[in-house]
């Protein structure tokens, strides 16, 4: 089963944009609805069930992390933030709230649809329980908990398993060190990050054919790690 004519709805309060991405992403088979305030882009939230949200952070009203926060108290529905604040504790701040991707404006088209269609991968996953991840030459069977490059099955242990299944699930998408801390050793830990850096470099060198430049584990420089599915 995949989401067929999928809904976004985008809260932003500039009229340019909104319109902008109104016509491309209409034009790429989105139906689109707006909101240019965060409360009333919370009643369109609860009101016409959306697929995906964009959402700005700048508002009038309230702020775009309010708005994350709220919504997270009764859904989890995918969020991509456009904004034009830049600095890392900014993309932390929205991330960490339960954003589930972070775009800097001024952002092109082409990086938007693929963080998009990153998205909407992961919701159709979820839709079709699929149990095999497949990007390149990388192979993870979720099911079996086994891992495979050119075919060949590696051997990784519990832990690095655990944090390529995490990137695994939100594959295309940004996770931050205290996500994949907390989930794999808890709250206590959120501050280890050396914890994560260890593990990703004995990861890289089991999967990528070049460790110091990686084809699928790649750092999001001060805030996480992305898989790339592309």
């Amino acid at each position: 089963m995949l989401l067929t004519n999928p809904k976004i709805l985008v809260i932003e309060d500039d009229l340019q944009t909104r319109r902008f991405l109104k016509s491309n992403l209409a034009h790429r088979g989105w139906n689109v609805s707006e909101s240019e305030t965060g409360k009333t882009g919370l009643t369109l939230l609860k009101n016409d069930a959306p697929d995906l949200l964009i959402l700005d952070l700048g508002l009038p009203d309230i702020d775009g992390i309010s708005v994350i926060k709220r919504l997270r108290q009764f859904s989890d529905l995918p969020i991509l933030v456009l904004s034009a604040r830049s600095l890392e504790q900014s993309k932390i701040e929205a991330l960490d709230a339960g954003a589930d991707d972070y775009l800097t404006k001024p952002f092109g088209i082409g990086e938007l649809n693929s963080r998009l269609q990153a998205l909407l991968r992961r919701i159709n996953k979820t839709l079709n329980h699929q149990e095999m991840f497949e990007t390149g030459d990388l192979k993870v069977d979720l099911g079996k908990r086994k891992v495979f490059v050119l075919e060949q099955e590696i051997t990784i242990t519990p832990i690095q398993y655990r944090i390529l299944s995490i990137l695994v699930q939100n594959a295309g998408l940004v996770v931050t060190h205290r996500q994949l801390l907390k989930e794999i050793w808890g709250v206590e830990h959120l501050e280890d990050n050396h914890y994560l850096r260890i593990y990703m470099r004995q990861l890289r060198h089991k999967i990528e054919t070049n460790p110091a430049r990686p084809r699928y584990l790649l750092t999001e420089t001060g805030i996480g790690y992305r898989l790339s599915d592309n």
